[in-house]
């Protein structure tokens, strides 16, 4: 039996670190200056990095140089992998083994690296527990510390943040998914949270980490308080299960507490306006059908200069808030600097130079260290007396608000200017960030180092004179220090003195007893001035961050600044006005424009010869008389996209921005809903039909009185009839109370439907107006009272290029369909049903309206 090889001792080292982590996780170990894979974790890491694989004492293993480790972690996240970084902790000394310790465990949700993150995204890490109490949900940004939990009864009240968070990473109790999958057809709630969760990467633990009472104490050790109170939550709250579960996953992973946690705040849907998923996705909110942020609401209200302040775009669109005082403050700061554009440039153009203090605050907490992340601090605090001074010349209590939480850190500034280097390395290893003067011992040691580098220098050159020994070097390695090294063709010239070290195929190493000692004294004096720049540098971390919860303040506050100002660009330059809010049950808008529409028609119109500009139309709802709309007209006349437009300027106006209109009168909307599109979802088993069902039966089963609805074509997936019969028990469910309903905009081919005005009184006709001219038709795009008097579907036809045979062909089959007879009666609102081809309504005074 053949013998086991004996490890090495760093390899002894590797395999005891390695034995505890789970098979998904990669392990990255520090060797000198790469990170190194071994054994499976190497053939694995390879082929997704598509890096070279070698053999080491016959095991595999796979390196990337350490300085760019970083870009190789993201592409092992993005690969769904996890990965724990082994680092050294001290200074390596040639023949010694190098003391390594596990540090952090990266994974989607929990890494906080610069470079594998978005920096204009939010990078949420969320966990939800679904139980017979309802759904109760906890999420964290650990790049800033953003911390909430919320739960409630109905999970539908929670399906909309949790969509609209987008979180990198979920925690859930383990076999969860597989049991929603199996059960996925006795509950939509499992069929949304199976939506959710696939395609990302998803993290189980045992349900006891969910647990109300261990998850609390969790929280409060955490947090450092002896109790919730203070944050307004008992320490009942049921969704302090997942956040002890998501507090637990991302103490392991960084193994240390999360350190830049100082609040928990609870989202309660009550206070937000939801958007539900399905409606997330069909207004296009934060990503276009085509799954890029191109095209998107959010890309369309984002002019910010920072990426807090983008975060901070997608933080309102994430929960639209109800309070109408606080929404009033954001659309009051947004025209204070529409009056003072000139002051608001200037501080955009200083806004260019802040750096994104609360992420560097999160991985300073969270020992990522470099000195550029010092340097990012002190650059922006720079900048603070010119922002506050420029403040002060605009009137008005909302920008004044936001001036007072801007501190100025003076002494602070002063520190880091007289510390710092005017450029800085971007590792804490390399040295060279303190800058000379700063501090006497650390001054010494570098001058020490600097004359043993000239010993070094007149050693080679005096050595080269003794021995004749041109081409002589005095060279360093990690493995042997100090050397001298000869060329094979100068042995002969070896002085007496030289004792051989190392022999290489084209020279040999030797070294002396001057060398030696003075190795001695270079490693020392280098040890010890590495060690006390990075003691300095340590200093000046905790005086940053004994400044901690102000810089936060300042940070949310120059987000603040940024995104209004940004509002206030797009306002001037799209003549956005400002929304009327209250709590009536009106929505009324004069010559309203879709915001995205509208930016790409100029986009498109660039270096055109003419351009053409978006129709703007009026609407004018509410729940107790014009409740209802049904719009019709053709398709490709703008029925879909004038709905759309109502929809997205309600939620604009409920996040504080300015909107496209000339005149615009809000009362705040608790839901929007929508249904729109026909998108199949078959590998959830689910067709184009189903889809639309699903997110009606959703509609009509949590609308209010104070919701918007906007529908688009119900009832089209199936045959006419079923569809028509669908559509019109829709209209009358949404029409059912007696005084109040819904505010909806409902868009329809089903001419039959606008028959239906005559018998409910909220519901009210419009069309989209087109001129016919010689058997063709022009958009005019404009929404005018009354129904349509016919859909155009051949005239739309030839205008997508149908052949002329086809056309011809279409209209002999119209006229003939149209010319047909049967008999049907049916008294609204009883249900629909057919007899061959015609139907008729019979009203309450017996009479008749024939609809086809």
């Amino acid at each position: 039996m053949a013998k086991t090889k004996k490890l090495t001792p760093m390899m002894e080292q590797y395999m005891e670190i390695r034995k505890d982590l789970p098979s998904d996780t990669l392990l990255l170990f520090r060797l000198g200056d790469f990170y190194e894979m071994f054994h499976e974790d190497a053939i694995e890491g390879s082929r997704i990095l598509g890096i070279t694989l070698t053999q080491r004492h016959d095991y595999p293993m796979a390196g990337m140089p350490f300085h760019a480790a970083d870009s190789y972690v993201g592409k092992l996240l993005a690969a769904g992998k996890k990965v724990a970084i082994c680092d050294q902790l001290e200074t390596p000394v040639p023949g010694k083994l190098v003391k390594r310790s596990l540090t952090r465990i990266l994974s989607a949700g929990t890494t906080i690296a610069d470079n594998q993150i978005t920096a204009e995204k939010n990078h949420f890490l969320a966990s939800f527990l679904l139980n017979k109490s309802g759904l109760h949900l906890a999420w964290i940004d650990l790049t800033t510390g953003n911390f909430q939990i919320a739960s409630d009864k109905n999970p539908e009240n929670l399906l909309p943040v949790l969509t609209a968070l987008d979180p990198s990473e979920i925690v859930v109790v383990e076999d969860s998914v597989s049991t929603w999958k199996a059960n996925i057809h006795e509950s939509p709630i499992y069929d949304q949270l199976v939506h959710i969760t696939s395609g990302r990467t998803v993290s189980e633990l045992p349900s006891f980490h969910f647990e109300v009472a261990d998850g609390a104490k969790m929280v409060m050790e955490t947090l450092g308080v002896l109790n919730l109170e203070g944050f307004g939550i008992k320490t009942t709250h049921l969704a302090l299960g997942p956040a002890g579960a998501l507090l637990h996953y991302a103490t392991e992973n960084l193994c240390a507490k999360p350190e830049n946690l100082g609040i928990i705040r609870e989202y309660r849907s009550v206070d937000t306006l939801l958007v539900d998923p399905s409606t997330l996705r069909n207004l296009e909110i934060f990503e276009s059908s085509r799954g890029s942020r191109e095209g998107s609401l959010m890309q369309a209200m984002d002019a910010t200069s920072t990426a807090a302040g983008a975060r901070l775009l997608e933080e309102y669109l994430i929960s639209p808030t109800l309070d109408i005082i606080e929404l009033q403050r954001r659309q009051k700061s947004v025209g204070a600097f529409i009056e003072e554009s000139g002051a608001a440039n200037r501080i955009k153009e200083r806004l260019g130079s802040v750096r994104d203090i609360s992420r560097i605050l999160g991985r300073l907490q969270n020992r990522l260290r470099n000195p550029r992340e010092l340097g990012g601090i002190r650059d922006t605090i720079k900048e603070l007396p010119g922002i506050r001074a420029i403040l002060t010349e605009i009137a008005g209590e909302s920008v004044l608000s936001i001036c007072e939480r801007i501190n100025e850190f003076e002494e602070l500034t002063n520190l880091l200017n007289r510390a710092l280097q005017d450029e800085l390395p971007g590792q804490l290893q390399d040295g060279g960030y303190i800058r000379p003067g700063f501090d006497e011992d650390l001054d010494h040691l570098l001058s020490l180092t600097s004359d043993n580098r000239t010993w070094l220098s007149d050693l080679e050159n005096s050595e080269r004179e003794r021995s004749g020994i041109k081409n002589l070097k005095v060279k360093f390695n990690n493995a042997f220090g100090y050397f001298i090294e000869v060329t094979k063709s100068n042995l002969n010239l070896v002085p007496e003195n030289y004792m051989r070290k190392q022999t290489m195929v084209n020279c040999e190493r030797f070294v002396t007893e001057d060398l030696k000692q003075k190795e001695k004294e270079i490693f020392h004096a280098e040890e010890k001035s590495k060690a006390r720049e990075i003691e300095l540098f340590g200093e000046l971390v905790d005086a940053v961050l004994a400044h901690a919860r102000e810089l936060q303040r300042t940070s949310i506050a120059l987000a603040e600044l940024d995104l209004f100002i940004g509002w206030a660009t797009l306002a001037r330059e799209w003549d956005y006005c400002c929304p009327e809010l209250d709590h009536s049950d009106q929505i009324t808008i004069s010559e309203g424009r879709h915001p995205v529409v509208e930016q790409m028609m100029k986009k498109e119109d660039l270096g055109l010869a003419g351009s053409f500009s978006f129709v703007p139309n009026d609407a004018a709802l509410n729940s107790t008389e014009n409740q209802l709309l049904i719009i019709t007209g053709p398709n490709m006349a703008g029925k879909s996209t004038y709905i759309r437009q109502v929809a997205l300027i309600t939620l604009m106006a409920q996040v504080g921005s300015w909107v496209p209109a000339s005149k615009c009168a809000i009362g705040i909307v608790d839901r929007i809903f929508s249904r729109v599109g026909a998108n199949d979802e078959l590998a959830r088993g689910n067709s184009t039909f189903m889809v639309e069902m699903n997110e009606t039966a959703n509609i009509l089963n949590n609308t209010t009185d104070r919701s918007l609805i906007i529908l688009d074509e119900i009832g089209r997936g199936t045959s006419t009839y079923d569809g028509l019969s669908i559509a019109w028990a829709v209209v009358e469910h949404l029409h059912r109370d007696a005084e109040r309903g819904p505010r909806t905009l409902f868009a329809t081919h089903y001419q039959e439907l606008t028959q239906l005005e005559k018998f409910l009184t909220r519901l009210k006709n419009f069309s989209v107006s087109v001129k016919e001219w010689n058997d063709e038709i022009v958009f005019v795009r404009r929404i005018v009272p009354g129904a349509a008097d016919r859909s155009y579907g051949i005239q739309v036809a030839r205008l997508a290029g149908l052949p002329a045979g086809v056309i011809d062909r279409a209209k002999v089959i119209l006229h003939n369909l149209e010319s047909e007879e049967g008999n049907v009666s049916i008294s609204t609102p009883a249900p629909v049903t057919r007899r061959r081809n015609k139907i008729s309504v019979t009203a309450d005074d017996g009479s008749q309206l024939n609809l086809f």
